[in-house]
C-alpha cells in the first residue's frame, strides 16, 4: 500500500500512529507529498482529486481517503485489539470523540491560515469565532478527561491526542492547558506512548 504523507499534518500523524500501534507500518510505503490549500498537487490528485492528505492507495490501486476511512480500513487488517470498537456504546463514543478531534483540527487549520495573514487582512469576527469554538470544545474535553483516562485507547483517544499535540505545535501561545489540568494530565500520558514519540514533527521535537 502507498500512503501520501507529510510529517507536519496532524491527520497524517493520526494514520501513522495507528499503523505503529497495530504493527502494520511495514505494510505501507510512505510517499512524501506536499498538500497546500492554494496549490493543488497533481501527484496527490491522481489518487485524491481534492489534493488532500492522507490518501492511501491499496495494492489493488483503489484509493481511500480521508483519515477516518483510512484508519477504519487499516484497523481491519491486524489481529490485535481494535481501535474502532465493533458495536455498542463504546463504538459511538469512540466515533464521537474522533469526530470532535477531527472537527477541531479542521477549525485549527483554517484558523492558522487566518492568523498568518497581515493584520489588515485578518477578519476579527472569524478569529473570535475560531477561538470560541476551540475554547468551548476544550472545556468539554476537560469534563470528559476522567472518562478518557479510564477507558483504554481507541480511535477517539488517538484523534484527541493528535489534536492537542497540534495545538502545542502550531498554537503554543494559546496555553490551552490553563484551567484544564485533567485534560493536560491525560495528554501527557498520550505523549509518552512510543507511537506518539516516534511521530513528533522533526522541528517540534527539540
Amino acid at each position: 500500500m502507498k500512503l501520501h504523507w507529510s510529517p507536519r499534518s496532524p491527520f497524517v500523524r493520526k494514520v501513522v500512529i495507528l499503523l505503529k500501534e497495530t504493527g502494520l507500518e511495514s505494510c505501507v510505503q510512505y510517499v512524501r507529498s506536499v498538500a497546500a490549500i492554494a496549490t493543488p498537487n497533481p501527484a496527490i490528485m491522481a489518487d485524491n482529486p481534492l489534493s488532500q492528505i492522507p490518501a492511501l492507495v491499496l495494492d489493488s490501486g483503489e484509493p481511500l481517503y480521508d483519515s477516518p476511512v483510512i484508519c477504519e480500513y487499516l484497523d481491519t487488517l491486524h489481529d490485535g485489539p481494535r481501535l474502532f470498537p465493533v458495536a455498542g456504546p463504546a463504538r459511538w463514543t469512540a466515533l464521537r470523540r474522533q469526530a470532535l478531534g477531527d472537527g477541531m483540527l479542521s477549525v485549527l487549520l483554517i484558523w492558522r491560515q487566518e492568523r498568518m495573514k497581515t493584520a489588515a487582512r485578518q477578519l476579527p469576527d472569524w478569529l473570535a469565532s475560531f477561538q470560541l469554538k476551540i475554547d468551548t470544545a476544550l472545556d468539554r474535553l476537560e469534563t470528559e478527561a476522567p472518562a478518557l483516562a479510564g477507558s483504554g485507547f481507541d480511535i477517539g483517544h488517538l484523534t484527541i491526542g493528535c489534536m492537542l499535540s497540534y495545538l502545542d505545535y502550531r498554537f503554543a501561545d494559546l496555553d490551552w492547558r490553563h484551567g484544564r489540568t485533567q485534560l493536560a494530565h491525560w495528554h501527557d500520558g498520550f505523549c509518552r506512548r512510543p507511537s506518539a514519540i516516534a511521530t513528533v514533527p522533526d522541528d517540534a521535537a527539540t
